[in-house]
C-alpha cells in the first residue's frame, strides 16, 4: 500500500519508535515567540544549552504593539518586560530573532514562510496551535506546549504519537468572490470542530491545487479549528515558484520535493469531499467556527438544530451573540472590523480588501494590521496603505493584535466585530465581544455597509 504525504515526512524524521506507539521525531525548524520564556527558564534552571540555535528562530508577535517598532517605546511595563526577555533569551543562545525593531519582524506564521524558512518536507514546531499554517508548503507542522518547547530547544526532537489521517477534497472551481477562508469555514460547518479531532488533514482536490500559496496558508491555518493537529497541502510548481528568491530558501527547488505527495493507493482514516462550486462567501454567526453559514443566508433557528445537544449549544451561542435566530446575515450590524491575524494578513489579503474599499468610505472603524513588516512595505509600495487610509481605516504595524485582544486592542463588551482572524470564541477579542469570522473582501464590504456583507452584494 502507498503512503500519504504525512506518512512520508513522518517516516523520514523518526529517530526512535517505542513499543507503546510513541515516536521520537527530529525537528527541522523550531519557531518560538515571546510567550516561550517559560521554556528558556526550564533550560536555565538545569544548565542546558539550546542544541541547535541555527535551526531555531524567534518572532516577536503575540505581545508586540501595532503602534510601535521599538521595545523602549512600549508603554506597558509588563509587556515591555516580556518582549525584553524574549530578546535577551535569543541573544544569550545566539538565536536569530526577528524582534520588534527588525525590518523583517512579523507574525511567525506569516513571516516564517515569507522568509523561506519553512520548506517542503520539513518538520516544523512552534509553541502556538496555528503552526499548522506552515503545512501549506508541504511541511509537517504542529503546535506544541511549553514543556515540549523546552524539550525541542534542548534536544531538537519531540515525542509524538501518530495522528489519524484525513483527506479533505475540494473538487471543482470556486465561484468568483469565494476564497480559501470561505472554503475553511464551509468545511468546518460540515464536519464540525471535532471533525478532524487529533488528526492530520491533507487538503486536496482541483480547487486546492488552484489556490495561491497565500490561500493554502489560510486553509492550513484553519485546520486547527476543525480539531486537527495539522493541515497539509502537497507542494507543486506553485509552491516552488512562491519560494524562489526568498532569503532562506534554496536557489533551486530540491528534487526530493517531487515525491512529496500522497501515493494513488494511499489509505486515509477518513475522506471528505466538498463541491467547491457550491461554496459562497461565509461568516460565522455563533461562538464556534462550525457555526457558520453563507453571508447570503440567515442565522439558523433553534428548531432547526439536528439534535438536542446542538440545540443547547446554539442557544448559548445565540444568547451570547445577541441574536434570536432567523435573522438574515446581511441584516446583522457590526461595530468594527479587523483585517489581520496569522489567518488573513498577507499581501493577497490586503489587495482583496483594498479592491473593495478603493474610492469609498467605511461606515464603522476598521483596523488593518499587515502580517509582517515586509508585507507592510510591499503593500505601501503598491499604494494599498493610501486606499485604506483614504477609506477611513487605521493602517498599523504587524502583530497578533486584535485577534487575541492584546495591547489595548479589543472589542468592547456587546460590540460586534467582523474579523479575518480564526477564532470567534466568547471573549476572544475582548470581554463580551461578539466576533464574526469572514474573509478579507467580506471584511471590507462589511466595513463599508456597517453590517455583515459580501463583496459585490
Amino acid at each position: 500500500m502507498g503512503r500519504t504525504l504525512f506518512q512520508k515526512i513522518w517516516d523520514a524524521h523518526v529517530v526512535h519508535a517505542r513499543d507503546d506507539g510513541l515516536v521520537l521525531l527530529y525537528i527541522d525548524r523550531h519557531y518560538f515567540h515571546e510567550g516561550s520564556f517559560h521554556a528558556f527558564n526550564m533550560l536555565r534552571a538545569r544548565g542546558i544549552p539550546v542544541r541547535r540555535p541555527d535551526l531555531t528562530f524567534g518572532f516577536g508577535d503575540h505581545y508586540v504593539p501595532t503602534n510601535a517598532r521599538r521595545t523602549d517605546a512600549v508603554q506597558d511595563p509588563e509587556i515591555r518586560g516580556i518582549i525584553e526577555t524574549f530578546e535577551q533569551n535569543a541573544r544569550a543562545h545566539r538565536i536569530r530573532a526577528f524582534d520588534l525593531a527588525d525590518p523583517d519582524q512579523g507574525i511567525v506564521h506569516v513571516a516564517g514562510p515569507e522568509q523561506g524558512l519553512t520548506l517542503p518536507g520539513m518538520t516544523v514546531v512552534c509553541g502556538d496551535s496555528h503552526t499548522s499554517t506552515h503545512g501549506a508548503l508541504g511541511a509537517l507542522a504542529f503546535g506544541i506546549g511549553a514543556s515540549e518547547v523546552a524539550h525541542v530547544l534542548a534536544t531538537q526532537t519531540i515525542w509524538q504519537s501518530q495522528p489519524r489521517q484525513i483527506r479533505a477534497r475540494f473538487e471543482g472551481t470556486l465561484p468568483a468572490g469565494t476564497t480559501a477562508k470561505d472554503m475553511a469555514l464551509a468545511l468546518i460547518a460540515q464536519i464540525g470542530t471535532g471533525g478532524g479531532l487529533g488528526g492530520a488533514i491533507e487538503f486536496a482536490g482541483s480547487a486546492v491545487r488552484a489556490l495561491s500559496v497565500e490561500g493554502r496558508l489560510t486553509l492550513c491555518n484553519m485546520a486547527i479549528e476543525a480539531g486537527a493537529r495539522t493541515g497539509m497541502v502537497a507542494p507543486d510548481a506553485i509552491t516552488a515558484a512562491w519560494l524562489a528568491g526568498r532569503p532562506h530558501a534554496p536557489a533551486q527547488p530540491d528534487p526530493a520535493w517531487a515525491d512529496l505527495h500522497s501515493d494513488a493507493d494511499a489509505a486515509f482514516d477518513r475522506e471528505v469531499t466538498l463541491d467547491a462550486a457550491a461554496i459562497t462567501p461565509m461568516a460565522t454567526w455563533g461562538t464556534s467556527p462550525e457555526e457558520a453559514v453563507a453571508l447570503s443566508a440567515r442565522v439558523p433557528r433553534l428548531e432547526e438544530a439536528p439534535d438536542e445537544a446542538r440545540a443547547r449549544a446554539w442557544k448559548r451561542s445565540l444568547d451570547y451573540m445577541g441574536l434570536q435566530g432567523g435573522e438574515a446575515m446581511a441584516d446583522v450590524r457590526v461595530d468594527r472590523v479587523f483585517l489581520g491575524s496569522c489567518t488573513n494578513s498577507r499581501l493577497e489579503d490586503l489587495r482583496a480588501a483594498a479592491a473593495v474599499l478603493e474610492g469609498r468610505k467605511i461606515a464603522v472603524p476598521m483596523l488593518v494590521s499587515p502580517g509582517s513588516s515586509a508585507t507592510k512595505r510591499a503593500a505601501e509600495a503598491e499604494g494599498l496603505d493610501r486606499i485604506f487610509l483614504e477609506a477611513g481605516a487605521r493602517w498599523e504595524e504587524s502583530g497578533c493584535s486584535l485577534c487575541v485582544s492584546m495591547n489595548g486592542e479589543s472589542v468592547g463588551e456587546g460590540e460586534r466585530c467582523a474579523s479575518t482572524s480564526n477564532r470567534n470564541f466568547a471573549g476572544r477579542q475582548g470581554r463580551g465581544a461578539r466576533t464574526h469570522l469572514v474573509s478579507p473582501a467580506s471584511a471590507a464590504a462589511s466595513a463599508l455597509a456597517g453590517r455583515l456583507m459580501q463583496a459585490g452584494a
